[in-house]
Formats: structure tokens, C-alpha cells, sequence
């Protein structure tokens, strides 16, 4: 049966039915090509109807939620096209989280089902039926492939993803296929996609980017192609991929993409379209860079996108980018707190309305009501609208400008994150009489937690415990990078936490636990310097771990990076990761520099001692 979409008119066809008719019309053309295997068009139909039918028989209907604990892969793409062809509507899990946090996403969506691999399975079973998927899906082999005939509705449920939560628990958001259809129209449209283009699989499976990477390229006819993990988040190595593979359009999340756009180019590199969101951009490229960079702005509950537009070429200019306009289907209102609508230039809460807005939250009707409002916005007639709580105003161009949160909510690497979750949760650790999290900023900007603690009598004061707590429930990105003790929380006449007095200098410098060790000869002081500058810190211990004061992967590939320009060696990224103390970096650079001095003539081992001497100076 043909539905009809309230935007537009146009024929409604879910994204597995556009799938389904790419498939047929070229079956050997490749669909997705990862580390775990390579599959055509006809290999990914017949493996996710089989999928699909083994959901089928296992009582998946319409809107049934199915949980989805996969790592970047084929099968991740074969258990998300799956899922949709049963009539069902896919919970997306990062296998990487905790455990405690999966059991809970599990457990709140009503996932009676989870696909997850044979190593996983034993960690989100719960109260689950668990369909283990090994990389040759030999576990399908016996379910027929003939094609399915469920007919999806406009306003059926497509996914759910699970965002950061004030109360301390992770909320769901639910998205229908009308929403996930006009994201994917406007998307191939936009960006003129084709048969012919070769994309990519990059964000995290729990962040909402991948719905963004997975469907506009499979319904255009496109290979979407997944990078090697030890790849994704190594600037350099990932952009020789890119090249190698001849991708044509990628998505890179913004701290990324600031890093890859400096670099140098090749001109064989068939790029056309770098697309990025997740976080305020900064940095625009250089006239040499051969493709177009995109700067895309949208919170989960608008379908991943909701304004977006090019960035004008110009890497000294200092004018922050904009985050373009709304993409077609949306429509945007920036408001007062009255809800009247602002003059251009003027700085207003975002309220997004049109066919990206959710549905709402799962199992949370009181927070929809209050985020999914509606109103009408000056003499406009009453309309649905999300409030987004984001900060913006409008451009004399009609652009957007991107100024940050009316409440407490922050965006850390790209994931957004409610303050209040980290806070409920520490506030419930032993030893722990009282604590807020707030946020401090790094000399390249970038946002990194503070927790304030006020440490129960003679509680331990260790820094460590309360990490490692922490990560049996949260994500690492929502971590604090430093532990900060007070004797109490500064408060406001009212009563309220004085966040203002929290940030005060000499409140942290009182406070804040010992650097650790000092380094013990010239090789560590520049490792130190190097390591503190990057976490913009004052100093760093020589025995503190990378990743523990703030440190992550991208940071990691700056890192390397600059010991290499320092000290002239090549260290691989997984180094950092075997070794992210200073001494132990130090062992390890003392090592290459040995071997190449043994090589070396006198004279150039004494030019090497003078300039490392510098280095240090």
C-alpha cells in the first residue's frame, strides 16, 4: 500500500523498500564493504531477509523494539536492515558502553530481542532472546530469503536512540520513518548522491551520525565502505585511507574534521563532500583542500540534521562558521523566553517544528510534553515544535549562528552530555557527601568535566576510585577528566551551587589533588611539556595516565604526532595506548632514538643531541 508523507505529496517508501529496489537493480554492485567482510546488494537482501525472518518467527511485529549491540561492521548493517524489514524499529547500543548501561537500555526500550556478536552476547542477554551474528552470518543459513512484504506507515517507529539524562538515566528517543525519509531525501538530493559514490561508516554505533552514514548510501545505490578501528581516529592514517579507497563523500565528527582539514591533500583524492556536526566548529580549510567541508547542526531529536551549510574556504579567517540553514522538510523559530519570535541578530532559544521532529521519549511523557510543545510562535497557528535549549541567532544571510545552552547541558567530543546525570550518579558513590560537575575549556577549546567534590569524614580522597566507579556506568566520554575536593559547595544566597565560585582560581589550586611525579631527566621534562600543553594543564605527573587526565584517541594521534616532530621518531598510535604514562612514552622514544643514533654518523648524532637539547631548553 502507498502512503503519502504530509510534507510534500511525494510517494512514501520506507528506506529497506528503497533498499530492496537498489538491490534489484544492480545485485553485484557492492553495499557495504568492512574489516568483517565484504557484501553486494544481493548478499546484504538475502542475509537481512533472512534476519528479518528469524525475527519474524520469533513474534517481531510492527514497532517491536530490537535491541542493536554491534560494532562498526556489515553485520551491523545487515541487523539494522533486518530489523526494519520485520516491521520492527532497531535500539541502537555502543557495545562499548558498560554493561550496567546496556542492562538498562535493554530493560527500558522492552528489547525481547537483542543482535549482538557471539562475544557479546553473554554481557546484554538480561531477560533477552540474544541473536549471536558471526562475521559469515552462518547462523542465518537456515531461515529462506525470499522477500518480505511488511508495509511500513509514515508514522511507524524506525529507531530508538538513548541520549544523556538529567535525572541520571539515559533517555530514549524515538524516531518514526516519515522523519528517517525526509532526512535521506534531502540528503541524495543535496549532495547529488549516486550509484557512483563510495561513502562511509565512522561514528560511534550509539551516536546518531550513523543513522545519517547508513541509509541515504544504501538507498542511493552506494558502496558505504568501514574503516579498520586503529584507523578512525588517527588523522593522518585515516586520510590515506580515504584517498586508497577513493571515497567520495564522509562524515567526520567536528574535532576530527578540524584536524583532517589541515593537513595536506593529494590531488588523485576523489573526495567531494566532508560533512561534520556534532560540535562547534572552529576552523575553516584552505584554499587547497580539494572538496567541500559541511557543517551540519541537529540534536537526536530532530533526525540528526536540522540546519547545514558549506564553509566558505578561508583557514585564517577568524569568523567562527556558521551552522548554515534549516534542510528542507524543517522549519526553525528562534524565541524569546515568551515563546515571540527575536529580530535578526539577536540571540534566542533554537525551536525546531516540521517532518525531522520525533516523536517523543520513551517512557518519559512528562519530558515530551515539556520538549515536544505546541505552540504557536508569534501569529503562526499552533504547531508541533521541539525546544531545543540551544542558544542561536540569525546571520544578516539568514545563516545561523550556534552560541551555546540555556541549561546545563554540554557537548563532550562530539556527544551531548546533561550535567545532572554524571551528578546523580557521583553523588551517589560512598565517600562522596556532596558533588556538582561543570565543565572547563582546553586552550584549543575543546570542553573537558570537572567534578567538585565534597568528600564524606575521613573518606579516601582518590581520584581513581571515583573514575573507575564511574565507568561501570557511564560512557568514558562522561568522565570527569579532573576530581577537584572542597570542604563544601560554594552557594549562592539562594541556596543554589555558585558555579561562578567554583571556577575561581584559587578554589582549584587549593583543592586539587597532587601532580605526581616529577620527571627524572631531560626526556620526560619535554614529554611532560608536551603531554601538559596538549590537556591544557599546568603540569602533569610522570606516572599519571594520558587518558585518565582528559586524554582520547584523537588527542593520542596529536600527540604522537608531536613527539614525532620533536624527536624525529616514528611511534604508531598503539603505543600510546600500551604506554600512556610519561615514562613509559620515554622508554619507548629513548628506544627508537637509540637505534637511530647506532645508525647515525658522528656528526649527525651530534647535530640530533643539540637539537633535542633545544627541544628541552
Amino acid at each position: 500500500m502507498a502512503h503519502t508523507s504530509a510534507r510534500d505529496g511525494a510517494p512514501f517508501e520506507p528506506v529497506q523498500d528503497r533498499f530492496s529496489v537498489q538491490a534489484r537493480r544492480r545485485p553485484d554492485a557492492v553495499a557495504v564493504s568492512a574489516p568483517d567482510g565484504t557484501l553486494t546488494y544481493a548478499q546484504l537482501e538475502k542475509r537481512s531477509n533472512q534476519l528479518a525472518r528469524r525475527l519474524m518467527a520469533l513474534g517481531v511485529t510492527r514497532e517491536t523494539p530490537i535491541g542493536l549491540c554491534l560494532e562498526r561492521s556489515a553485520v551491523l548493517v545487515v541487523g539494522a536492515l533486518g530489523i526494519l524489514k520485520a516491521g520492527g524499529a532497531y535500539v541502537a547500543l555502543d557495545p562499548s558502553y558498560p554493561a550496567e548501561r546496556l542492562e538498562f537500555m535493554i530493560r527500558d526500550s522492552g528489547s525481547r530481542v537483542v543482535i549482538a556478536r557471539p562475544s557479546l552476547a553473554r554481557a546484554v542477554r538480561g531477560s533477552a532472546t540474544v541473536i549471536a551474528l558471526d562475521p559469515g552470518l552462518t547462523t542465518l543459513d537456515t531461515e529462506t530469503s525470499d522477500p518480505l512484504s511488511i508495509d511500513s506507515r509514515p508514522d511507524d517507529l524506525a529507531y530508538v536512540i538513548y541520549t544523556s539524562g538529567s535525572t541520571g538515566l539515559p533517555k530514549g528517543v524515538l524516531v518514526e520513518h516519515a522523519s528517517l525519509v525526509n532526512l535521506v531525501r534531502w540528503h541524495n538530493s543535496t549532495f547529488s548522491m549516486s550509484e557512483t559514490d563510495r561513502t562511509t561508516l565512522i561514528a560511534s554505533p550509539g551516536f546518531d551520525a550513523v543513522v545519517w552514514e547508513l541509509w541515504p548510501s544504501l538507498t542511493a545505490g552506494a558502496s558505504l565502505h568501514v574503516p579498520p578501528d586503529d584507523l578512525r581516529t588517527d588523522p593522518v592514517a585515516l586520510r590515506d585511507w580515504l584517498v586508497d579507497n577513493g571515497i567520495t563523500v564522509t562524515f567526520l565528527p567536528t574535532a576530527l574534521a578540524e584536524t583532517v582539514i589541515g593537513l595536506d591533500w593529494p590531488v588523485r583524492s576523489s573526495l567531494r563532500y566532508m560533512l561534520t556536526g556534532g560540535d562547534a566548529l572552529h576552523r575553516r580549510p584552505g584554499t587547497s583542500v580539494p572538496f567541500m567541508l559541511v557543517n551540519n547542526y541537529g540534536p537526536t531529536e530532530a533526525t540528526v540534521v536540522t540546519t547545514s551549510g558549506v564553509v566558505p574556504v578561508d583557514a585564517f579567517s577568524d569568523e567562527v562558521p556558521s551552522i548554515g540553514k534549516p534542510i528542507e522538510g524543517v522549519h526553525i523559530h528562534i524565541v524569546d523566553e515568551d515563546l515571540n519570535p527575536v529580530a535578526t541578530g539577536e540571540v534566542g532559544e533554537l525551536l525546531i517544528g516540521g517532518a525531522g521532529v520525533a516523536r517523543g521519549y520513551l517512557n518519559r511523557p512528562d519530558l515530551t510534553t515539556a520538549r515536544f510543545v505546541h505552540a504557536g510562535v508569534g501569529e503562526q497557528e499552533s504547531v508541533r515544535l521541539y525546544r531545543t535549549g540551544d542558544l542561536v541567532r540569525f546571520r544578516p544571510d539568514g545563516e545561523l549562528d550556534f552560541l551555546g545552552r540555556v541549561d546545563e547541558q554540554v557537548k563532550i567530543r562530539g556527544q551531548r552530555v546533561e550535567l545532572g546525570e554524571i551528578e546523580t550518579i557521583l553523588n551517589g558513590q560512598p565517600g562522596v557527601r556532596a558533588a556538582v560537575v561543570d565543565t572547563t575549556k582546553n586552550p584549543s577549546g575543546e570542553q573537558r568535566l570537572v567534578a567538585y567534590v565534597v568528600p564524606a569524614e575521613e573518606a579516601q580522597r582518590d581520584p581513581e576510585i571515583l573514575r573507575k566507579n564511574l565507568a561501570r556506568k557511564l560512557p568514558s566520554h562522561m568522565i570527569p577528566v579532573e576530581f577537584v575536593w572542597l570542604p563544601e559547595l560554594p552557594l549562592t544566597a539562594g541556596g543554589k551551587v555558585d558555579r561562578k565560585a567554583l571556577a575561581m582560581p584559587e578554589v582549584v589550586s587549593l583543592s586539587r589533588p597532587a601532580d605526581g611525579s616529577a620527571p627524572r631527566n631531560e626526556l620526560e621534562a619535554v614529554l611532560v611539556t608536551i603531554v601538559a600543553e596538549l590537556l591544557g594543564l599546568d603540569t602533569v605527573g610522570t606516572d599519571q595516565n594520558f587518558f585518565t587526565l582528559g586524554g582520547h584517541s584523537l588527542l593520542g594521534a596529536q600527540l604522537i604526532a608531536r613527539i614525532g616532530d620533536t624527536f624525529g621518531v616514528e611511534l604508531p598510535l598503539r603505543t600510546l595506548f600500551d604506554h600512556p604514562t610519561v615514562t613509559d612514552m620515554a622508554v619507548e622514544v629513548e628506544q627508537l632514538l637509540v637505534a637511530e643514533l647506532t645508525a647515525m654518523s658522528d656528526e649527525e648524532a651530534e647535530r640530533l643531541a643539540r637539537s633535542l637539547g633545544d627541544s628541552a631548553a
